[in-house]
């Protein structure tokens, strides 16, 4: 094996080391990852239900549930019945965790800033409109299933 990382290790290294680097800076606030990952996407996706967060954070929904009942607990967010289907829960930010978004806004702006440094903006810009194509290239190549002699080849 070559000594050479490929790319899929290498984006794997750098996506766990600015995680770590967050979780470092952000061990104050008193979440857990899985809690500031939960905020995070919420706060984008407010009126949510709880199969679609589940979806879109990928984790089994018995998995959401405990997690969403930790920051109910804390007062970070609640749960409003759906109007039309009463199985179904929708959920929302609280006005109290939105300071706490701020905050992790700032966190996650400064460890970007750890990682980016020595990069100058052309290259940054560059890095970013990289990465965008690549991740249009494998949601679309998602969307199309693989075809069995390509399974059998590779």
């Amino acid at each position: 094996m070559s000594a050479t990382p490929t790319l899929g290790f290498l984006l794997h290294d750098v996506a766990r080391l600015l995680r770590k680097r967050f979780e470092q800076r952000a061990k104050c606030l008193g979440l857990t990852r899985s809690q500031w990952q939960t905020l995070a996407y919420l706060s984008n996706n407010e009126g949510i239900h709880q199969s679609g967060l589940a979806e879109i954070l990928e984790v089994e929904p018995i998995t959401l549930v405990r997690i969403l009942d930790k920051l109910a607990e804390r007062g970070l967010i609640e749960r409003r019945q759906h109007p039309t289907d009463r199985r179904i829960w929708l959920l929302y930010m609280r006005e109290e965790a939105h300071p706490l978004l701020a905050e992790m806004r700032e966190l996650g702006d400064v460890t970007r800033a750890e990682a980016l440094e020595g990069i100058s903006v052309e290259q940054r810009e560059q890095l970013y409109q990289i990465l965008s194509a690549m991740k249009t290239n494998l949601v679309q190549a998602c969307r199309t299933p693989v075809e069995e002699n390509e399974m059998n080849d590779g």
